[in-house]
């Protein structure tokens, strides 16, 4: 990366980065409100994939016109964070069900997660950040 505090990620370099961890969230909209539920995802073909159970997650997801998913990493001197806006849909038939399947994605608590979700994006942004002190805001920026 660069010296900057924070640089804008290409979007093959924020696909990349989605790709290489398995927990987000999802941003969705419930009756007028936001809502936000962690899950556990696959990038499959520049689109994110969950797996959920019946209830407000999967309802507000395929409900809403947009929604948002996020992830990051970091550790002590960077970190990471990328968002994809798009539609989530309701995966129904076995072709597409099977595709998914495909991605090895399994629930991480033990409960029965029939549903297949996917998240197609109309755009994703990514931003890289090197962590500091702050600068003295004292200083002249020559």
């Amino acid at each position: 990366m660069t010296d900057e505090p924070a640089v804008v990620l290409s979007e093959d370099e924020s696909w990349r980065r989605l790709g290489g961890v398995a927990l987000g969230r999802l941003v969705t909209s419930f009756a007028g409100e936001p809502e936000i539920f962690p899950v556990n995802y696959a990038v499959q073909d520049r689109t994110v994939l969950f797996r959920t159970a019946e209830g407000t997650k999967l309802f507000s997801a395929v409900a809403s016109n947009v929604v948002l998913f996020e992830a990051d990493d970091h550790d002590a001197a960077e970190g990471w964070s990328v968002i994809v806006r798009g539609r989530a849909r309701l995966l129904r038939t076995a072709a597409e069900i099977e595709e998914a399947e495909r991605a090895g994605l399994m629930p991480w608590t033990a409960t029965v997660k029939k549903h297949y979700v996917r998240v197609n994006p109309s755009d994703i942004t990514g931003r890289h950040f090197t962590f500091g002190a702050e600068p003295d805001p004292h200083e002249t920026i020559a």
